[in-house]
């Protein structure tokens, strides 16, 4: 610490979701010392990232692409258990292995320029000053509600994906579902057998994938989102590009009626929803499963983003500015995608410090 109270560290890291605890752990195996070289901060009551704040009826066995951290698999995990309970035990244990000591909760609120070239981490717990940054604070804090005419006078219950209490809440009501990602088709599939009726509505026409989804058409997928963020565009999700796997259960849904799908309505009514065509449904709930999107507020004091709205990001490291890496973000936001990302943002973060070129 300096005699202004600011902590010296060589590297912040923003988050302990599976990208944060990631590069906490490459950081750590290639030499920095916690709390000494490094600082994990996170803005949640506990570990477990986002998946601590999950619906209950989100079961460990209907995660898909569940990534294992680098280091320590997750075994013998109950299947029935919710996906809550099993990844945040599983994270609580994963720091505490490898002593990555999180310091928590702790909000950052905002990041500026600093003196000597360092950055200025300032927070809930004080500012620290620091040579690097690794952003890894996911999207979940960011729930994207988009904005219809009516919204406000509509007499029944908003809520938000980010909200969702599990199927049993909305008993015998009438429930209108927004979004065509995995969010929305599995509340509607939970959510029917409970409710009086359900109305599905998207944008565009979903998209469901046939048979398996191999390397080569994750890469390609991967690649499309990237090239979104090459360019300084707001990343996409990859669901967008990938599609919707066609399991069993989407199958017994479209075979009952229940993914029937409709397009976007044009207004909200105090009643439910209305389209220029005239068509309107009557609606106690309207569910929006619209999706997120980067929680980066904290680093816009130091003016990154681009015209198009998104921040030009080269595999982690931000074009604009070589000391912050955005893990987590657009092609990484997978959880074997924060890996890969926690690792190559630890390297081009040790070449930035020895004062190597970084490779192009």
């Amino acid at each position: 610490m300096n005699n202004t109270g600011v902590r010296d560290v060589d590297v912040v890291v923003i988050g302990a979701g599976q990208a944060g605890l990631s590069s906490a752990y490459h950081l750590r195996r290639t030499g920095f010392e916690p709390e000494r070289d490094f600082v994990v901060l996170d803005h949640a009551p506990r570990a477990g990232g986002a998946w601590q704040f999950r619906w209950q009826s989100l079961t460990y066995g209907k995660v898909h692409g569940m990534h294992a951290l680098p280091g320590m698999e997750l075994t013998g995990a109950d299947p029935s258990r919710p996906s809550s309970e099993v990844i945040a035990e599983y994270f609580d244990t994963y720091e505490r292995t490898f002593d990555l000591r999180v310091r928590r909760p702790v909000d950052v609120r905002a990041v500026r320029e600093g003196e000597g070239g360092r950055l200025l981490v300032e927070t809930s717990a004080g500012t620290w000053s620091t040579r690097a940054l690794i952003n890894a604070t996911g999207t979940w804090d960011r729930p994207f509600w988009p904005r219809y005419p009516g919204q406000e006078t509509f007499r029944g219950r908003q809520l938000h994906t980010a909200h969702y209490p599990g199927p049993e809440a909305f008993a015998g009501q009438r429930v209108v579902i927004v979004g065509g990602g995995a969010s929305g088709t599995q509340h509607l599939l939970e959510i029917a057998p409970y409710a009086a009726a359900t109305t599905w509505v998207t944008r565009r026409p979903p998209v469901f994938r046939e048979g398996s989804f191999d390397q080569e058409a994750g890469r390609g997928a991967v690649a499309l989102v990237e090239e979104r963020v090459r360019q300084g565009l707001p990343p996409r999700s990859v669901v967008s590009v990938t599609g919707l796997p066609l399991n069993d259960a989407i199958r017994q849904g479209i075979a009952d009626g229940v993914l029937d799908r409709l397009p976007m309505f044009d207004r909200v009514t105090p009643d439910g929803v209305e389209w220029d065509d005239g068509r309107r449904v009557d609606a106690d709930v309207i569910l929006w499963a619209t999706g997120f999107r980067a929680a980066l507020d904290h680093l816009a004091p130091l003016r990154l983003r681009e015209p198009g709205g998104g921040i030009r990001v080269d595999g982690t490291r931000v074009v604009a500015d070589p000391r912050i890496h955005l893990v987590g973000y657009g092609p990484s936001a997978s959880t074997i995608g924060a890996n890969r990302a926690g690792r190559a943002a630890v390297r081009d973060v040790r070449r930035l410090l020895a004062e190597e070129p970084l490779a192009a």
